[in-house]
């Protein structure tokens, strides 16, 4: 949800006092790095799922506050529009039987959530973007009620000077024109975040990099778009063109942008992306914190307004020592709780490999190679082709499943992970890849057979979710 702010509206005195804090904040974090201050704790795993309230025609809901009042769940919380909400679950060392327990965990928090939607006439769902959704839902009317969420659309809009265009190109086309930022609550995602010792931080981010492709192209679960079949992940374009801002001035439409893939790898440090932040990116919400420095608060506000897909972020282990996770984004919401807790046993073990193989000097792949792999596989998924360590292209589905997934079982064994836990959880990988459907693939099935029939669609797609079964083995 990111954190709530008190003021909507700012002065030039607002943004040129949270400017000199950013600044020292930035300069502690870099002592307390280069110091070796930070925590060196064994990874952590947590994740947020963004989810939708639907009424009984299977449309968006705008019922979030009084749905979330009388939920009173501390892990649910208000995401940008009042038809999505967030859910969480308590973070989990990775090691034993992390994932099964995650998989309770969040089985036990969906349930509640979902009978409670039941009990006030609603619906809750998980997928990439909602193929019901039309442009006319996406108004400040229907924005959640919170001084974050007005002062981003405000000042996003005022750096912009222009009305944000999306332009998407994919199996269809689609251009419209909008002026505000609601777009970006058509994007609804599952974001896995890794807590990591400081002294790999910068290889956990870079493996993270490497691998977003494979997560791309196996969580791809958003090929409609206002009724357009546009990209197997179109959530990626869409959230990129919804917030569509750069960096100051002369790089406002260059290549550093709020939304992206980033700049480049961290070639010595973590630290390199939070000067990045500091450097290029314009304040958009200059709240100000009377805490001491050391708690970060305008840091981690600011780091908070800069979606790249694998985010670092800074917090704080329960004796208050600072620590770094990755958050990584790439992946679509849903379909089912099992596709999702797979999803993420096959991101930790293929980054826990990779990183190690950094570190060893090994897994070498260029930036630029990383960048072209994602966007080929979030816009063709598993049919895309990629380049990968030997600069030979293959067929993704082929990497992952002859090199990427082997990757993921040594890394999961190396983090000390249960054998049931890492072959039961990439076994739902595996049973994707061999019938060859994701939610994306699975969506455009069901539209082939039923032409227009998007309604219809996101019904079906609910009582298979509510089955339980991963989308591998869904029918039509």
């Amino acid at each position: 949800m990111g954190q709530e702010i008190h003021a909507a509206v700012y002065q030039d005195a607002d943004f040129q006092r949270f400017r000199q804090r950013l600044s020292l904040e930035t300069e502690l974090l870099g002592r307390l790095i280069k110091s070796r201050a930070c925590s060196e704790a064994g990874p952590v795993a947590g994740f947020e799922i963004e989810a939708w309230l639907l009424d009984d025609n299977m449309r968006p809901a705008p019922a979030n506050q009084a749905y979330l009042q009388s939920f009173a769940h501390p892990m649910a919380g208000p995401e940008l529009a009042k038809f999505n909400i967030e859910l969480n679950t308590p973070p989990l060392p990775l090691t034993g039987d992390a994932f099964s327990r995650m998989h309770c965990d969040l089985q036990n928090t969906w349930r509640q959530a979902e009978q409670h939607a039941r009990r006030m006439g609603l619906h809750l769902l998980t997928i990439g973007t909602l193929p019901t959704l039309q442009q006319s839902d996406l108004h400040l009317g229907n924005m959640s009620d919170m001084n974050r969420y007005r002062a981003l659309n405000q000042q996003i809009l005022q750096c912009r000077g222009r009305p944000i265009v999306l332009d998407i190109c994919g199996h269809e086309h689609l251009k419209v024109e909008h002026h505000d930022v609601m777009l970006e609550a058509a994007t609804t995602s599952f974001q896995l975040h890794i807590q990591c010792p400081l002294s790999i931080a910068h290889h956990v981010y870079n493996a993270s990099i490497i691998a977003s492709a494979a997560m791309v192209a196996l969580g791809g679960n958003a090929p409609y778009l206002f009724g357009k079949d546009l990209w197997a992940e179109t959530r990626i374009p869409l959230f990129e063109q919804a917030i569509a801002t750069g960096g100051y001035a002369g790089v406002a439409d260059g290549p550093l942008h709020r939304v992206s893939f980033g700049s480049d790898f961290a070639r010595q440090s973590i630290l390199e992306c939070f000067v990045e932040n500091q450097q290029h990116f314009p304040i958009l919400l200059p709240e100000y914190f009377d805490d001491a420095p050391e708690a970060f608060q305008h840091l981690r506000l600011h780091n908070g307004t800069i979606w790249r897909w694998n985010r670092p972020l800074v917090g704080f282990d329960a004796d208050g020592t600072p620590h770094i996770r990755i958050e990584h984004r790439t992946p679509a919401a849903g379909p089912t709780v099992l596709d999702m807790i797979a999803n993420a046993a096959f991101y930790y073990g293929l980054v826990k490999n990779l990183a190690d193989e950094r570190l060893a000097g090994r897994a070498d792949l260029t930036f630029a190679q990383a960048k072209d792999n994602f966007y080929q596989a979030a816009r063709h998924g598993l049919d895309s082709h990629v380049v990968w360590f030997d600069e030979h292209k293959q067929r993704l589905a082929m990497l992952i499943e002859q090199e990427l997934l082997p990757r993921a079982a040594q890394g999961l064994q190396a983090l000390g992970i249960s054998a049931a836990d890492r072959d039961g959880y990439l076994d739902v990988i595996r049973q994707r890849l061999a019938s060859q459907q994701t939610g994306s693939v699975w969506q455009r099935r069901f539209i082939k057979e039923n032409p227009g029939e998007f309604t219809e669609l996101t019904r079906v797609y609910l009582q298979r979710q509510r089955s339980g079964e991963p989308v591998s083995v869904w029918g039509i």
